[in-house]
């Protein structure tokens, strides 16, 4: 479906920093039927990449700054220097301080409490993808954390999350930005499986079948982390593309 213009603290982008953009960009392009974007030498090789002609994900070379190759979040911010000037208070850090991209829009990129890195993004032109909780695109977002309840009131006092509590379970604590429906990112806590220094975001990309994702990806050179599992949300494929970063898909029980 179309999305509306984000609200504070929703994921509005999804950025892959990877060390062969072209290899990734055929493996993402085949496996999920998404098209690429030319790539831009004003913005270092910078691509998009497109789900029915919308903006769906971006592609970032790796400029050898050292960072690792993976897929990152950002966060639509009202204002990103505000934002951020929240952040120590919060109990994050900081990591890139804010700055402008053109016309599009403003970005940093920060730590929360358990040490989970997202970005920030301030829209000017440019809001993010364009599409949510349909086939090709993001249906859900979470960070796992290892420090849950400051996670929480991070996600709430910082990043203005209206934060409801779905369970509170010893077994299962977890957190959604918004309500039953409107929910759009979760918290989960993470502490029972997880170590320090471990916490992190990720997000599930949406595919008519998982079991038969899973296979192209095999096809195309990509790797299953674990074997495909049934949830009470969907059926969840963990998968590695062929330069090594993992993402997870998920055939939606809708």
């Amino acid at each position: 479906m179309e999305r509306t213009a984000p609200t504070p603290g929703q994921p509005t982008w999804i950025e892959l920093f990877t060390t062969d953009a072209d290899a990734a960009c055929r493996f993402y392009a085949d496996l999920l039927g998404w098209t690429v974007g030319e790539s831009s030498s004003e913005f270092g090789g910078y691509r998009m990449l497109f789900l029915d002609g919308t903006p769906i994900a971006g592609v970032m070379p790796d400029d050898g700054s050292g960072a690792p190759s993976a897929w990152n979040t950002y966060l639509a911010v009202e204002d990103v220097e505000a934002t951020v000037a929240r952040v120590p208070d919060g109990g994050g850090t900081v990591l890139v301080p804010p700055g402008t991209v053109a016309d599009l829009g403003r970005f940093a990129v920060l730590a929360d409490p358990a040490g989970a890195v997202v970005g920030l993004w301030q829209p000017i032109e440019f809001a993010g993808f364009a599409r949510f909780a349909e086939v090709g695109a993001p249906g859900w977002f979470e960070t796992l954390s290892t420090d849950y309840d400051a996670s929480v009131a991070f996600y709430r006092d910082v990043l203005d999350w209206p934060t409801h509590t779905m369970s509170d379970t010893p077994d299962f604590r977890y957190t959604t930005h918004g309500k039953d429906a409107e929910a759009s990112a979760g918290i989960m806590d993470a502490s029972g499986f997880l170590s320090a220094g471990q916490a992190s975001w990720q997000f599930y990309l949406l595919v008519e079948s998982t079991d038969e994702t899973v296979a192209r990806a095999l096809e195309l050179g990509g790797s299953e982390s674990q074997p495909a599992e049934d949830t009470p949300y969907g059926r969840i494929g963990s998968l590695v593309d062929p330069l090594g970063v993992p993402f997870k898909v998920m055939q939606s029980l809708g």
